[in-house]
């Protein structure tokens, strides 16, 4: 990382650097996922999540009037396993099929050779921005993704607010640094007050970029976007920014390029964001909620119906690791935004 000594950078620009640097960024030159990455996202877990997602799809775009055209686009599509399950399901029907486009955003060319060569038999298109989009209705599909964008970190301390910056003590070593800041310069940018009652702010310029450019698509053409990720209800932020080496919790500051670092989300932030960008929150639930509503558990059932016991466990075992509280049932949550007349709840508490 090319910083001076002793110069501070903010915390989300030392993030960039650490996972998406284009020579050394931790995201830009491995496979972080599975046993010998940092970790592993359902669509690995389970071909089940996939499907259900998939269903959710065609689902909603029956609830569109199942327009001719319709944009299926993966943000960030790790080692393309979702999308190549969905693609397979989505197959099976063929009006859904006949009417579809799939697009990838994704950063990192060395991830973008995976899933080049894993969808290899689809006709998938991969964008570098979700500019380029200019037609519509889009189904954007974030797993996972949100909490890998870098953050600004800020504290309050006696009635002050500091932000949390980078000092380079020598080669890949580095310290934190709080610096006193003006937080209205940041909420006047953005529209959204985000002090209020809070003494710890973690905020991501890149999603509100991001979601800034999606509710655009969202209100011009319709669709909607589907976030599933880790996180938080309560209106009090949270410190969640956590570092990943092996499967193990690491130091944020320790194995520079070599560790994944990632958040929390405040879903109750992004409520707040959606808001101010003239969407809906049409639907909030827990992993476990959506995906047992959408029949995941029956889907379970008929596959390993006829299965030898081993396979069938197998397939429980994945099962409750996608929607057991212990697992990744609580803590991971599922958020749907789209326009404010769009009445689709599949998946959700009406």
């Amino acid at each position: 990382m090319k910083i001076s000594k002793n110069k501070l950078v903010s915390l989300d620009r030392f993030i960039d650097k650490a996972l998406y640097n284009k020579k050394i960024g931790y995201y830009m030159n491995r496979d972080p996922f599975g046993k010998n990455g940092d970790f592993i996202t359902a669509p690995n877990i389970s071909i089940l999540f996939s499907e259900m997602i998939s269903v959710w799809c065609i689902a909603f775009w029956e609830s569109l009037g199942s327009p001719k055209k319709i944009n299926i686009v993966e943000l960030g599509s790790g080692n393309g396993e979702m999308m190549r399950q969905m693609v397979k399901v989505f197959q099976r029907f063929n009006n859904f099929k006949k009417s579809c486009d799939y697009y990838i955003l994704e950063k990192s060319q060395f991830l973008k050779k995976i899933q080049r060569k894993k969808l290899a038999n689809y006709n998938v298109k991969w964008i570098d921005s979700l500019n380029k989009l200019n037609s519509g209705p889009n189904i954007f599909l974030a797993n996972e993704f949100f909490d890998a964008l870098p953050i600004k970190q800020f504290i309050k301390k006696n009635n002050k607010w500091f932000e949390k910056k980078i000092k380079t003590v020598s080669k890949n070593n580095f310290e934190l640094v709080d610096t006193i800041t003006n937080i209205q310069n940041l909420e006047k940018k953005i529209g959204i007050n985000l002090s209020n009652n809070q003494k710890i702010i973690e905020f991501s310029p890149l999603t509100y970029k991001y979601l800034n450019i999606i509710s655009k698509k969202i209100n011009s053409f319709h669709g909607g976007l589907l976030i599933i990720d880790y996180g938080y209800l309560e209106k009090k932020m949270k410190n969640s920014l956590q570092s990943v080496y092996k499967h193990k919790f690491n130091q944020i500051l320790k194995n520079f390029a070599r560790s994944d670092i990632t958040y929390n989300i405040s879903f109750h932030l992004l409520k707040k964001i959606t808001k101010k960008l003239n969407l809906k929150v049409a639907g909030l639930a827990t992993q476990k909620d959506f995906l047992t509503k959408l029949g995941i558990v029956q889907r379970a059932e008929i596959i390993s119906k006829n299965l030898q016991f081993s396979k069938k466990a197998d397939i429980y075992y994945r099962l409750k690791r996608l929607i057991d509280n212990k697992f990744m049932g609580e803590l991971f949550k599922v958020m749907f935004i789209t326009k404010k007349n769009n009445k689709f709840k599949l998946g959700f508490k009406n």
